[in-house]
């Protein structure tokens, strides 16, 4: 668990995902530590529904909703230009949202839904807002992956395309949370001297609405074994909030500990790929 106590009243924080799960009740620690938090969710009534309850269970009124649909890529740059005009500061975002689905559909921009939205959508998105997060540092990138990174493989040749097979759809999830890694490790090298950090982390099994597809049954079991969001949370918050903290990037975190991921995770040269590759979908370049 989290025991940092440091005070965040002079913070601006993103999350994204954060009406509900690991994203509400980071978003809901934060702002009990008195930051500013932008709300960036897909669902607009469930956004503001959590922005209400933020509030009411916080007392700290600086709390705002953004829509945010991290499946297209033309939502993802109005929610950054909106941002950039409006905001003057932000010192934390956090790469929270994400999908778990198991159909193969393809997103308004031609991708396959889980890569653009646990991938490509969070890339564009950091890529965008870097400017105001450098003259915001010293300040905080903060992705979450998934311990189901180990079982997955990037291949830039047909990361973005649809799976062939249900065998290939099944581990799609796992190869987009090795790519948050991947991610991490080419971006912060990339920023290294900026004093903007960016690390990644595993929640912990955790029942959320991820899951929310699944059997009745499934999730039931889940429910009784699993980490409660407010559980899995505590190592986005730590990221966040440990003052200690503040220089170290590039690495991977457990239950509020520094982890060690698997050896593709470590890849710089297919972290290079995957970057040029996700420059490319986007149509963002990194200066």
């Amino acid at each position: 668990m989290c025991k940092c106590k440091t005070e965040m009243s002079n913070k601006v924080v993103i999350v994204t995902g954060a009406n509900t799960g690991i994203g509400f009740e980071t978003a809901k620690d934060l702002a009990r530590r008195g930051a500013k938090i932008i709300l960036a969710c897909r669902d607009e009534l469930k956004g503001l529904q959590a922005r209400y309850d933020i509030i009411r269970l916080t007392k700290n009124d600086k709390v705002i909703f953004k829509q945010l649909n991290l499946s297209s890529f033309a939502s993802v740059r109005k929610f950054a230009d909106d941002i950039l005009k409006t905001e003057q500061s932000i010192h934390i975002l956090v790469n929270n949202a994400g999908t778990g689905v198991l159909d193969n559909a393809l997103t308004e921009d031609n991708l396959p839904v889980e890569v653009h939205v646990n991938h490509f959508g969070p890339f564009l998105l950091t890529v965008l807002l870097l400017p105001l997060l450098k003259s915001s540092a010293p300040s905080r990138i903060i992705n979450v992956s998934s311990i189901m990174h180990r079982f997955g493989k990037v291949n830039p040749q047909t990361f973005h395309k649809q799976a062939k097979n249900i065998l290939e759809r099944r581990r799609v999830y796992s190869d987009t949370k090795l790519a948050n890694l991947l991610f991490t490790l080419k971006l912060s090298q990339l920023l290294l001297g900026s004093r903007v950090t960016v690390n990644a982390l595993h929640p912990g099994a955790v029942s959320t609405d991820i899951f929310r597809n699944q059997h009745p049954v499934v999730r039931y079991l889940i429910k009784l074994v699993w980490k409660t969001p407010y559980e899995g949370a505590q190592t986005s918050i730590h990221l966040a909030v440990a003052p200690e903290l503040e220089l170290v990037t590039g690495k991977y975190f457990v239950n509020c500990h520094e982890d060690s991921p698997s050896e593709s995770a470590k890849d710089i040269h297919l972290a290079e790929q995957l970057w040029k590759l996700s420059e490319t979908i986007t149509n963002v370049m990194f200066s």
